[in-house]
């Protein structure tokens, strides 16, 4: 007699119809292995435990929202010679996480600042840690879309809570009232509580750029995000560099020899 057709509403009422998609294949291992039922028992636990955590890794990886899949094993650390690769690497153990501290990653436009970001957000959500992904522009316009709907203090206060929140191109574009405003609450609320990687153009002293005209919101901002922050500076080529075709190579060549002649 099959009891699988009786175990299947059974598992379902439990919450364990996980366990119905490799059931009968472990029936058949547990018969030719001749296990004993609690070896049969902990092979389907450990099967129910592994689709858990795939799931909430996949639930995880949705929720952060990044714009690519970035990891740290995609970075070419080779065209970043000067880059502390020992503190990347130490950063990804999440250690930054429990210290709840800030990380600054900054470097001229399109040298991997987003990517390096995203790789450390993807250690941290296998790490089972919630993390949202934005950018500054998008983080700030959602915030005063909630002011117009009475969101506001909602939607603060869940960002204040996400466990590790990445905010890319920090002064990209520069924040005037209320984005500053929002900006500086939100940082003060995360201050010492959570931790934030923010990645910047600017250099770790230009920050105050990034505010249009209120200099002491900046301080104050800025002040909280150096505080006890690890910081990485990127400088190398850039990967948006236009490549160079083979004809093009030759016109180069040729002009050249012109100039000398």
């Amino acid at each position: 007699m099959n009891p699988i057709p009786e175990l299947a509403p059974q598992l379902k009422q439990l919450r364990l119809s996980g366990i119905l998609d490799s059931l009968e294949a472990r029936n058949r291992q547990a018969i030719e292995g001749k296990l004993a039922y609690t070896e049969f028992l902990a092979v389907l636990v450990s099967d129910e435990v592994a689709r858990r955590e795939s799931k909430k890794f996949s639930t995880r990886l949705r929720r952060a929202q990044f714009r690519t899949t970035k990891t740290l094993e995609q970075f070419d650390f080779k065209r970043l010679p000067t880059l502390n690769r020992a503190l990347v690497h130490d950063l990804a153990t999440g250690r930054y996480l429990h210290e709840k501290a800030p990380v600054l990653i900054v470097g001229p436009s399109g040298i991997g600042k987003s990517h390096l970001a995203q790789a450390l957000g993807h250690c941290a959500v296998r790490q089972g840690v919630d993390v949202v992904f934005t950018t500054c522009a998008h983080l700030t316009s959602s915030l005063n879309a909630a002011r117009a709907t009475g969101a506001y203090e909602r939607k603060l206060a869940a960002l204040a809570r996400v466990p590790l929140l990445i905010i890319d191109d920090l002064g990209l574009k520069p924040l005037r009232a209320p984005a500053d405003e929002d900006l500086h609450d939100l940082i003060a609320e995360r201050y010492e509580r959570v931790a934030t990687i923010v990645t910047s153009n600017l250099d770790f002293g230009e920050f105050d750029q990034a505010f249009a005209t209120n200099r002491l919101l900046a301080s104050a901002t800025i002040d909280r995000l150096r505080h006890n922050a690890y910081c990485l500076e990127l400088d190398g080529p850039s990967y948006r560099d236009p490549k160079v075709g083979p004809a093009a190579k030759k016109t180069a060549v040729k002009a050249s020899t012109n100039t000398a002649e």
